[in-house]
Order: C-alpha cells, then sequence, then structure tokens
C-alpha cells in the first residue's frame, strides 16, 4: 500500500510554501543570512513543534520564516519542495505564498515572487511538475493591508490565477475580506479560502457566497451543517483536505476520528494535501498513508481521491484529462479504475 500511494499519479492543492521550510534548510539559511536563531539546534527545532493550535503554529511558522531574505531564498525552498514533491509522484501543484509575512520585513514583493515562480519553472522543464501560484492575504490583517498586497501583486497576474486567504481563522471571517476578494475577481483572479478548520461552518458559507470561491481550502466542519453537506455535493465545491496538519492542530483528537472517509463517501469533492509539511510531520504521500491506515481507505477510495485532486485543479480540462488518464492507466494495473 505504501508504495501504490508513493507512486499514485496525484495533485497536491494545498501547500504553503514557507510551510516547507525544513529545518535543516532553516539553519542553512540563517547562516547565510547571518540570522541568529532562537535555537541551537535541528532537534531543538523539531521539539519546538508541540502545537496546541493554530496559533501556537503560526507564532513558529512566521519565526522561521524570517530567514527568507533573497530571492535564492525563495528558490532555494521551493526546488526542495518540488524534489520532495517529485519523489512522491506529485504531477501538478498548486502552491499558496504568504508575501505579507515577507514585505513587512522590508523584503521586496518581486523578489519573493521571483525567487519561487523561477523555481517553479525549473519543476516544469526539469522534473515534469506543472504548478500554479496563489498569492494567500493574511486574515489576521486588515482588509487595508490585503489591498496593498493585491496592488503588488497586478504587474503579476499573468502568472498568478488565483488569491487565497490563510492565517488565523477564529475572529477573522471572510466577510472581511469581501471588497478585497471583489476587486481581485474584477482584475481575473480566481478565488479560493480556507474556512472550517477552526473556524464554523458559517465561514465556509461565507467563502462561498461573498469571496465566490472556487473551493474551500480545509472545509472539515461542514460535517456539523447538513444542508452545508448538501450544498457542496451538489456543486461539487471542492475541499482541500489536510489530514496530518488537523490533527496536530487538534481538529480531531487522532486520525481514526477525522472525518475525511465520511466527506468522500458523500459525494464530496474532498482532497488530500500537506499544509505545511515541515511541521506536521509529513509530505502528500504520508498524508495518504496515514489517513489510509487510520481511517482504512480502500485502493479504489485512494485512487478518487486523487482523481478528485486534478478535478479540483485550476489546470486547463485538456490537462486535466491527460492526467486522469495517466492515473487511470497506474490503477488498471490492479483493476481499480472503474469504467
Amino acid at each position: 500500500m505504501e508504495k501504490f500511494i508513493r507512486d499514485l499519479p496525484k495533485a497536491e492543492l494545498h501547500l504553503h510554501i514557507e510551510g516547507t521550510l525544513e529545518p535543516e534548510m532553516m539553519f542553512e539559511l540563517a547562516q547565510r543570512n547571518n540570522i541568529d536563531l532562537p535555537y541551537k539546534s535541528v532537534s531543538e527545532v523539531r521539539d519546538a513543534y508541540n502545537f496546541t493550535d493554530l496559533q501556537s503554529f503560526l507564532d513558529i511558522y512566521y519565526q522561521g520564516s524570517e530567514v527568507l531574505q533573497k530571492e535564492q531564498d525563495f528558490y532555494d525552498l521551493t526546488w526542495a519542495y518540488l524534489e520532495k514533491a517529485a519523489s512522491q509522484n506529485v504531477r501538478h501543484t498548486e502552491i499558496f505564498f504568504d508575501p505579507q509575512c515577507h514585505t513587512s520585513r522590508g523584503i521586496a514583493f518581486e523578489t519573493v515572487y521571483q525567487g519561487i515562480y523561477q523555481a517553479l519553472q525549473d519543476g516544469q522543464t526539469k522534473l515534469g511538475i506543472s504548478s500554479n501560484l496563489i498569492l494567500s492575504f493574511l486574515r489576521d490583517l486588515s482588509a487595508e493591508e490585503a489591498f496593498a498586497t493585491l496592488e503588488q501583486a497586478l504587474p503579476y497576474k499573468d502568472t498568478i490565477p488565483a488569491v487565497g486567504l490563510d492565517s488565523a481563522e477564529q475572529g477573522n471571517p471572510p466577510s472581511k475580506f469581501k471588497e478585497v476578494f471583489d476587486r481581485a475577481q474584477a482584475e481575473g483572479f480566481l478565488t479560493v479560502a480556507h474556512a472550517g478548520e477552526e473556524g464554523p461552518p458559517e465561514y465556509i458559507w461565507e467563502a462561498i457566497n461573498l469571496l465566490k470561491v472556487s473551493r474551500i481550502d480545509h472545509g472539515v466542519r461542514s460535517m456539523e451543517d447538513p444542508e452545508l453537506l448538501d450544498y457542496l455535493v451538489d456543486k461539487q465545491i471542492p475541499l482541500t483536505v489536510c489530514p496530518l496538519s488537523n490533527v496536530e492542530l487538534k481538529v480531531f483528537d487522532s486520525m481514526a476520528k477525522h472525518n475525511l472517509k465520511k466527506l468522500l463517501n458523500l459525494g464530496i469533492c474532498a482532497t488530500v494535501n500537506s499544509d505545511d509539511p515541515s511541521y506536521f510531520g509529513g509530505y502528500i504521500a504520508e498524508n495518504y498513508q496515514a489517513a489510509q491506515s487510520a481511517l482504512d481507505l480502500t485502493k479504489q477510495e485512494l485512487y478518487q481521491l486523487a482523481k478528485n485532486s486534478f478535478q479540483a485543479s485550476f489546470l486547463s480540462p485538456e490537462s486535466k484529462h491527460k492526467l486522469i488518464a495517466e492515473l487511470d492507466d497506474y490503477c488498471r494495473i490492479a483493476d481499480l479504475a472503474k469504467a
């Protein structure tokens, strides 16, 4: 099963590039940029990854991001993720980046963007991984600050197909950013939003009705609202679920209590993703494996999750068809793909 999951063609749609910063690279970049870290060793950093909720994670996440200073740093960070993704047969990835946590430190938007984007271009030519870039607004900052970041992104909008909303969910409903998202859509951006991780189902409704999102990031608390579940099934609005992250941040007490299998079996377009893999104990294959083991997912269900990931992507219909055909070919060997 482990080999089947690793080699399964798949897309990753919920991945924060800053959340792929492994402790080893954190120390390497700190030394490169003459930054003093509050940790003495890699093991001390990992020992700090004992989160009680989303905010306790974000505190360390933003602290780690401070070692990212130059375009080469952002390139190296992104390239390291792409190499890992390639080893787990990720065929397409849609990557979040948080420019506000860098521009607030005096790092130019262009520096962040160019480093990440160039690595993604090289990932296509050298590793065969297609990609899209999603600009995320930090919801615990003001809408005015989000507007300013949107303005900075406009010169690059041809290569940034979507905007999103992440960071501390509690007390920061999607409605806070309605005007920002209205402007983004007017400029041609697609929209996504984190909702229903720690926040209530009402936040998911707001993301759908006010922000006009194409998909919901997380969305696991939709299970609390039967009407919402019916709507998600009817409209096939995808959920980008992150199992290990949900357990590490105490959204669920254990993987065995995660609702991924229930969501999938209801007919929701659920997908599996790694969120911030260096902090939560695994990349996409480890998320698939942990969910499969704890929830007794069948190979047919794993196939459906992978198929959903391509269907939920921002790829062209032609590219989706090609990747799903590749998935079908892979699974047909085990007589899994349905006609």
